[in-house]
């Protein structure tokens, strides 16, 4: 009862649970699963021994590393917060990069990571996310950093590695943490 598009390459051992849908010209590697409701869009690559929970969303061209998890609830790839006064009203400016996830990642329940206005929206290997964390467009997130719940990075921003950010610290566009920094729950970084 999955819906697998005909274009899409579909490793050995992989797991498609019912109900899941797999878009045009998508990849899975070898040994993923795939839980029921679960979205990848079209152009989009799942790696090997990959685990993506039910109503997980990658949108289109989203790159998801080896032995990966995606929670269940996730979001990657939707657009960035990327607006313009224009004198008149608040015009979209559009969203064409894409989210790379690297190897050994895990993204907590109901986490948003959007994609780049241009280029990429980059989490390193190791990275370990929380549930309910929001990462903007064309951050980059650095190896073996860990984000606590309700993390928010602004757009552009970039994190070194080895980083730890407590529950709820928010950080301003733009901003850059070097490495083996510590955030405590609750700071702000404009």
């Amino acid at each position: 009862k999955a819906i697998v598009a005909k274009t899409a390459k579909i490793g050995k051992d992989v797991t498609i649970e019912p109900y899941a849908s797999i878009g045009e010209n998508v990849t899975v590697g070898d040994r993923s699963v795939i839980r029921s409701f679960a979205y990848i869009n079209e152009n989009s690559k799942v790696g090997e021994d990959t685990l993506i929970h039910p109503h997980a969303v990658l949108y289109p061209k989203t790159q998801v590393g080896n032995r990966v998890v995606i929670h269940a609830g996730a979001v990657l790839g939707s657009d960035g917060f990327g607006y313009v006064f224009d004198g008149k009203k608040q015009a979209k400016v559009p969203q064409v990069g894409n989210v790379v996830i690297e190897d050994d990642v895990e993204i907590g329940a109901c986490t948003t990571i959007d994609r780049a206005t241009i280029g990429s929206t980059i989490i390193r290997q190791g990275v370990k996310i929380d549930n309910l964390v929001q990462i903007a467009h064309n951050v980059e997130v650095g190896s073996h950093s860990c984000l606590s719940a309700q993390v928010g990075i602004s757009g552009s921003s970039k994190i070194g590695s080895y980083v730890t950010m407590g529950g709820r610290v928010g950080l301003g566009d733009h901003s850059e943490i070097g490495d083996q920094v510590m955030l405590g729950a609750q700071s702000g970084v404009p």
